[in-house]
């Protein structure tokens, strides 16, 4: 399931304002506080309680190459 562009336009990260990279399938990613952003059923829950804090540059690096990738 993919989210809507407009929606994606508008949608900023709750705690830094700052714009989200969108990870097809996955999360709503903030590069900037490694944060993900879980979508539950096509809904992203945009929680900062419910994030999750990703410490591992691996994991970090596909997470953004994954959103590079997807055409949006």
């Amino acid at each position: 399931m993919t989210l809507d562009a407009k929606l994606l336009d508008i949608l900023v990260c709750p705690e830094d304002r700052g714009p989200l990279v969108y990870v097809a399938g996955e999360c709503l990613y903030n590069p900037r506080l490694r944060r993900a952003y879980p979508i539950v059923d096509g809904i992203p829950v945009l929680l900062v309680d419910e994030a999750v804090a990703v410490t591992d540059d691996a994991e970090h690096d596909r997470l953004l190459s994954s959103a590079q990738a997807d055409p949006r």
